[in-house]
């Protein structure tokens, strides 16, 4: 693979770039995965307004058609995800899987099925709880999404967002344990949720499924770390070349020791996916 088709940065470990030159010299036998908050969309205030990079979706467009599969594996529910990236309205997307709350949701572009189970009753239990938890702890100000399969705790534009993710995490640890749910942090969230699903168990179904030998996947939270795990057992086994991009930031700096790519929020993943498009000549 010559110079002029790496998109820049290059990958810092050999693993990375046997998986990156994989990926420009055989594109139809590899799967690109992404994250959608963070990565594919900035993190702001209102995560109801996180729409998709426009750039992001423009290059996804080109690429789409070159590649074995597109795949979007995300905490927020399929159809919010649908909402904010409009990957059902746009072409080039015929091979994408979105696959919502960790894995338990999944949309497929190639026949516009969608599947939603049923939420947990035990979220439901923790949400009723939470009012009066925060009132107890002077924090009636976080603001509570309804996720349905699970509850997010926003502590983003708080006076002390980080102090006050500090105070929630072990009372909502408890609380969660109590219901037979798990409660885990994020970028100035704490999400509780049935932790019998999360991204490297969905990322690993999705290879069983399909015919990818390599795999591209970009994250930017603690969420991700299960599929950076998953991806790195498989290819340490020999079975996928893997290259694992972390969107970066100052707020999580977990996946930047184990990625291959370091780029710094979704502007810098925008940039990539437009050069990988130009170097797969999509």
């Amino acid at each position: 693979m010559p110079l002029s088709a790496v998109p820049a940065p290059p990958p810092r470990t050999d693993a990375g770039a046997a998986a990156l030159a994989s990926l420009v010299g055989d594109p139809e036998q590899a799967m690109l995965a992404f994250d959608f908050d963070g990565t594919l969309a900035p993190i702001i205030d209102d995560p109801e307004q996180a729409h998709a990079h426009d750039r992001s979706l423009a290059a996804l467009q080109r690429i789409g058609p070159c590649v074995g599969k597109l795949a979007v594996i995300t905490g927020r529910p399929v159809r919010t995800a649908l909402r904010l990236g409009a990957f059902a309205e746009r072409d080039g997307m015929s091979h994408l899987t979105i696959l919502g709350q960790y894995g338990a949701e999944r949309w497929d572009s190639s026949t516009g099925d969608e599947s939603v189970p049923p939420p947990p009753e035990a979220v439901a239990e923790v949400r009723a709880a939470l009012p009066a938890l925060l009132d107890s702890m002077g924090l009636a100000d976080v603001r509570i999404e309804d996720k349905g399969r699970a509850v997010v705790l926003h502590t983003r534009g708080l006076p002390d967002p980080a102090g006050a993710q500090a105070l929630l995490e072990g009372p909502l640890a408890e609380l969660a344990e109590q219901h037979g749910l798990a409660a885990e942090p994020g970028r100035f969230v704490v999400e509780v949720r049935d932790p019998s699903v999360d991204k490297g168990a969905a990322l690993r179904g999705l290879v069983a499924e399909t015919d990818v030998r390599t795999i591209v996947y970009a994250g930017d939270d603690l969420g991700d770390l299960p599929a950076y795990e998953a991806l790195t057992v498989m290819r340490d086994a020999g079975e996928v070349e893997a290259l694992l991009v972390a969107v970066a930031s100052d707020e999580q700096p977990a996946l930047v020791p184990r990625a291959d790519v370091v780029l710094h929020g979704p502007d810098e993943l925008a940039d990539w996916l437009e050069r990988l498009a130009d170097a797969l000549d999509c």
